[in-house]
């Protein structure tokens, strides 16, 4: 079953099974992590569910369109190398994707 580990900038960790087709955002929500405030449902216009990724994790998403890139300018913390709007990290049958929430989203 895939699964998405969610690290909150405590250190905190906490390990959800998530659904295929559903995002990481959509994840995290529906099971009240912590740290992801999706303000706008996932519709790519607020920036509240930013997320850094494990690097390791990194080859294995998506590549990034041209309007998260420029979302991630408008986050809270800011970005790093590693950071993705978990709205646009697509669960599959073969996800085990490990991110960190920052401090605060707004």
């Amino acid at each position: 079953m895939p699964q998405v580990s969610f690290t909150d900038a405590d250190g905190g960790v906490r390990v959800i099974e998530a659904t295929p087709g559903d995002s990481v955002m959509e994840t995290a929500v529906r099971n009240g992590v912590p740290g992801i405030v999706a303000e706008c449902g996932g519709s790519l216009s607020c920036a509240t569910c930013h997320v850094f990724v494990a690097a390791d994790d990194l080859p294995d998403l998506p590549e990034m369109d041209e309007m998260e890139d420029e979302m991630l300018y408008g986050t809270a913390v800011d970005r790093e190398e590693n950071s993705r709007l978990s709205c646009q990290l697509p669960v599959t049958e073969h996800t085990d994707l490990h991110v960190t929430t920052p401090a605060t989203q707004v």
